[in-house]
């Protein structure tokens, strides 16, 4: 893509003395003309490049404009290339690889021989998500209108919108756009979506927000969770809270009480410690565990 080649000739350029339209055309495996596009292309950008014809020309960027090297260390280069390897594990493809190759381009005095981050942003999910980030960002950068079926705690129903923003949070990704149903701006959780369609349809762009994704406003945390848990579940309490979250009671159980947005979720939650928890409030929640549990009696027992 044309704006990951303008990137690369910007880095090379910002880091070294003067290079020849040949070698960047050799770099990028694209013709000299290409490369003479994008150098006047950068210069309509406000990057001041100036070309020197014959013996001992060549482009670079006009003195007072290079970057001082100093501020790109060692380990800010290290942050930037592990965030975009972390974006290849869910893409599907080599795209942010290569650009990030070509930003290294000429600056191996800033990469230490040891990529000491790794992150990978995968999933479970990682076969079905990367088609569904794929589509959705051609569909943003198209401006054309996305199609699928939802699947959420209300019931499932099919929604068509203008998608602005992709976003990974809350360990999982969502897409961020205008709902045409609920006519207002809505987050889709992509692991509960279904045939993903970049229509043809084209949207004018709106003045879309940048969606405020702090947790209270996303997820208002409005029920008050107080449980007692066996000590053997420290280690999960731990990990999901940190470990002062809990309150050592008289007799070696944990005391958590803790905010929570959904009961349906809080249900299913204290779910997962089978019998090492107790919840105290809230009261539905004591009451649909009640039901389960009577459920799951006959189910597996009860004869």
């Amino acid at each position: 893509m044309k704006i990951d080649r303008l990137i690369g000739i910007l880095s090379v350029l910002l880091q070294e003395e003067k290079t020849t339209a040949p070698e960047l055309a050799e770099r990028f495996e694209v013709s000299r003309r290409t490369i003479n596009r994008d150098i006047e292309d950068l210069c309509r950008a406000g990057i001041p490049i100036q070309t020197a014809q014959g013996t001992g020309g060549g482009i670079s960027i006009m003195n007072g404009y290079r970057m001082d090297r100093t501020i790109l260390t060692s380990k800010d280069m290290q942050m930037i290339l592990a965030g975009l390897r972390s974006l290849d594990s869910v893409s599907g493809s080599r795209y942010y690889g290569q650009l990030m190759e070509k930003i290294q381009a000429g600056s191996s005095e800033f990469i230490s021989g040891r990529d000491s981050v790794l992150i990978d942003l995968s999933s479970w999910y990682k076969t079905t998500l990367p088609p569904k980030i794929s589509t959705i960002q051609d569909a943003i950068e198209n401006r054309h209108i996305i199609e699928f079926f939802y699947y959420a705690p209300s019931g499932e129903s099919k929604r068509s919108i203008e998608p602005y923003y992709v976003i990974f949070k809350w360990t999982s990704w969502y897409v961020y756009g205008w709902c045409r149903k609920r006519k207002d701006y809505r987050l889709f959780k992509l692991n509960r979506m279904d045939k993903v369609k970049e229509t043809g349809k084209e949207f004018s762009c709106r003045n879309a927000p940048v969606p405020d994704l702090s947790s209270e406003l996303t997820f208002p945390r409005n029920i008050i969770l107080k449980a007692i848990f066996e000590p053997e579940m420290k280690w999960r309490l731990v990990e999901e809270f940190g470990p002062d979250c809990y309150e050592v009671q008289e007799d070696g159980r944990l005391l958590l009480i803790r905010d929570y947005s959904d009961i349906e979720n809080l249900t299913m939650w204290m779910l997962t410690f089978g019998d090492k928890v107790e919840v105290l409030e809230p009261s539905e929640v004591r009451s649909r565990l009640k039901t389960i549990a009577g459920s799951m009696i006959k189910i597996y027992g009860g004869k």
